[in-house]
């Protein structure tokens, strides 16, 4: 008798699960297509399903660090108080694209972040170039250096920056580096990160992992953001991660990585050391004033002429922040739409304002690696280009190795630079940083660069790629099914 009721009590538990997902999948209101396929995959495939739903279901970071999140944004309006001079806080919008001064807007309502002027710096595009010249900027420090990276690797000019590091914690300089645990799990337990905390350089995970916090929060949401800041007066972010191309994964295909990074200093180098002392606080627990009395006096004053808004996103963050501010710049071109990225794996409405863009006479172009070292990504994004070509969007596919660039121009007035890939991981999952750039000084310079991406690449012809197999497509399109994991 008892046994006969299993499949009942089994049958009971799962309407029980189902009704929980169900709730909760209303009380968020997602997009309708996207609950439908979740309860669809909840009601047909139980245990996978609801394993699934866990898994990818939900943005779901804890309470406790969404509790951390919150003060942090407290304690951004103290530090920018204290840090950054007044004089760049007025931005003469009369100078720029009439969609600017919306896109400030926007920016500050959704996410907090202002544009701030007095911004001037440098587009470097030779990666070990990139890691000597940060380097130097490490040796030259005289207070702080505050560091983060999605990967570290080492081999080649990446062991210069540690070299670097090591020699300024040694001769006082307070030292912080966070590195993401799963992208840099293998260097946090090297002998070289051994040797930095050893030379008095603070080391610390972001985001690890554990099996008791999957109960709570995803495990896959990561730390993507590269940024170094150097006494409060120079700042670094943009593709690079601390990797030498020329020993990084040299075992795959995709290989090299080209990259780019922008040395910047003035207005916007304030609300890049926001945005990494954030992540260490909430990361090490460290107070705030304890952070500051580490680093020094910082003021951040005007170097430059350029408008910049940083925006910082991720989970508990930004919301859709970083998405409308996407949306909105595509929906600025009148000309001309450049884009640059590795991984493209868009959503609905970004497909949507693409493909807009391109309808309306705008000359989109979009730029990506032939091959990247993720196959199931590579197919999924093919998937796409079909969509794209019918409405007019050329498709470019660098042969140059893996351009790992994110980057976007409009009319060569505004421009977006930074860690975020056109993907649904970079817009909705991980935690990156944005450079929304006002002015056709750095639109024409990051503009040039695209030209030279465009130069190493070919364009797809729309005929021809109609025509590949049909086994192709098939799995092409099963695998855009699976874009929320990728």
């Amino acid at each position: 008798m008892g046994s006969a009721l299993y499949p009942w009590l089994a049958v009971l538990a799962h309407v029980g699960v189902f009704v929980v997902i169900a709730f909760r999948l209303v009380m968020r209101k997602p997009a309708a297509g996207v609950a439908l396929s979740w309860l669809l995959l909840v009601a047909t495939v139980p245990l996978v399903g609801v394993a699934f739903y866990l898994l990818a279901g939900e943005r779901r970071i804890g309470q406790r660090r969404a509790n951390r999140i919150a003060r942090i944004r407290t304690d951004y309006a103290a530090l920018a108080d204290r840090i950054v001079d007044e004089s760049i806080a007025t931005i003469d919008w009369s100078k720029h694209a009439p969609a600017a001064e919306s896109m400030h807007r926007l920016g500050l309502k959704l996410t907090g972040a202002p544009t701030v002027s007095g911004s001037g710096g440098r587009l470097f595009a030779d990666s070990a170039e990139i890691l000597e010249q940060i380097a130097e900027d490490i040796r030259n420090a005289r207070t702080s250096v505050v560091l983060e990276s999605y990967i570290w690797s080492e081999g080649g000019h990446a062991d210069t920056v540690a070299e670097a590091l090591a020699e300024a914690a040694r001769r006082g300089v307070a030292c912080r580096v966070l590195v993401d645990a799963i992208g840099g799990a293998r260097w946090l337990g090297s002998s070289q990160a051994r040797r930095l905390r050893d030379a008095g350089v603070r080391v610390l995970p972001a985001l690890p992992p554990s099996l008791a916090q999957a109960l709570f929060s995803r495990n896959d949401l990561r730390l993507h953001r590269k940024v170094i800041v150097v006494d409060g007066r120079v700042a670094w972010t943009g593709s690079i991660n601390m990797a030498d191309p020329r020993f990084f994964k040299q075992n795959s295909r995709a290989a090299p990585w080209v990259d780019a990074m922008l040395r910047v200093e003035g207005g916007a180098v304030g609300a890049l050391l926001m945005t990494v002392v954030g992540d260490w606080i909430l990361e090490s627990g460290e107070p705030l004033e304890e952070v500051l009395d580490s680093v020094g006096e910082i003021r951040v004053r005007a170097a430059g002429d350029s408008d910049v808004q940083v925006i910082p996103s991720g989970p508990a963050q930004s919301a859709d922040g970083l998405l409308q501010m996407l949306l909105t710049l595509i929906a600025s071109a009148s000309e001309e739409l450049v884009m640059t990225t590795p991984y493209f794996v868009p959503d609905e409405s970004l497909m949507r304002a693409i493909r807009g863009a391109a309808s309306r006479g705008v000359d989109v172009r979009l730029v990506v690696p032939e091959t990247i070292d993720s196959v199931l990504t590579h197919y999924a994004s093919r998937s796409y280009l079909d969509e794209l070509m019918d409405v007019g969007v050329r498709v470019h596919q660098f042969r140059g190795g893996l351009l790992h660039t994110k980057s976007v121009t409009a009319d060569r007035s505004i421009s977006m630079f930074g860690t975020v890939n056109l993907d649904m991981r970079s817009i909705w999952l991980n935690y990156e940083v944005s450079l929304f750039v006002y002015g056709e000084r750095f639109g024409r310079e990051l503009r040039e660069l695209q030209q030279r991406y465009l130069g190493q690449s070919h364009e797809l012809d729309r005929a021809e790629w109609a025509g590949r197999p049909l086994r192709e497509k098939l799995l092409e399109n099963t695998l855009r099914l699976m874009s929320p994991l990728l």
